[in-house]
């Protein structure tokens, strides 16, 4: 079954309760949605990959082996496309011994990380605006090791295995993310 965005959103909303959650969802949505457009995929259906690959968070954060195996339960009872479970639960591939082996495996990865590397680069402008960050000062913290510890550096290198250069990547996602800035709050 594919699910309406609206749809999505309220299945969001119902598991996820802290808004920075639902404004790191929104964000890798919008991520998957650039990145299907680049490459010629279906902005709908990675969109909504992006939406939900958190959904189990709240209640798996402590335990990483967990995360994504609960969303598993969670879709399957609505039915959902295989397709989009096993990409969700490849965003966390490694707690799960699983391989990542499919363009949307590799997507929802370095979505997933690089909207946390722009977000903590829009914190330290002054106007704290994401409407200011450029492409090369994403670029530029993603070099520092010590700016935003939590990132995934090498989740976010997975966009070469799209075919995309890091220097595309950065740009596609800022701007992705810069488009729904009013959501974001930044």
């Amino acid at each position: 079954m594919m699910i309406a965005r609206a749809e999505a959103l309220d299945l969001l909303r119902e598991h996820c309760k802290e808004e920075v959650l639902i404004k790191h969802s929104l964000a890798t949505g919008a991520v998957m949605q650039a990145l299907a457009k680049r490459l010629g995929r279906d902005p709908h259906r990675w969109g909504i990959v992006g939406l939900l690959h958190d959904l189990d968070y709240d209640e798996t954060r402590d335990d990483p082996p967990r995360h994504t195996l609960r969303t598993e339960e969670i879709l399957r009872e609505q039915r959902f496309e295989e397709e989009i479970i096993d990409a969700i639960k490849a965003h966390n591939a490694e707690a799960l011994s699983m391989k990542r082996e499919k363009p949307l495996h590799y997507a929802i990865t370095c979505a997933d990380s690089i909207t946390g590397l722009i977000v903590a680069t829009t914190l330290v402008y002054p106007d704290k605006r994401i409407a200011s960050v450029r492409p090369s000062s994403i670029l530029k913290r993603m070099k520092e090791k010590g700016f935003a510890r939590g990132v995934r550096r090498d989740a976010i290198r997975e966009c070469e295995k799209l075919g995309l250069g890091l220097e595309e990547f950065a740009e596609m996602s800022l701007k992705a993310m810069q488009g729904i800035s009013d959501q974001l709050g930044l």
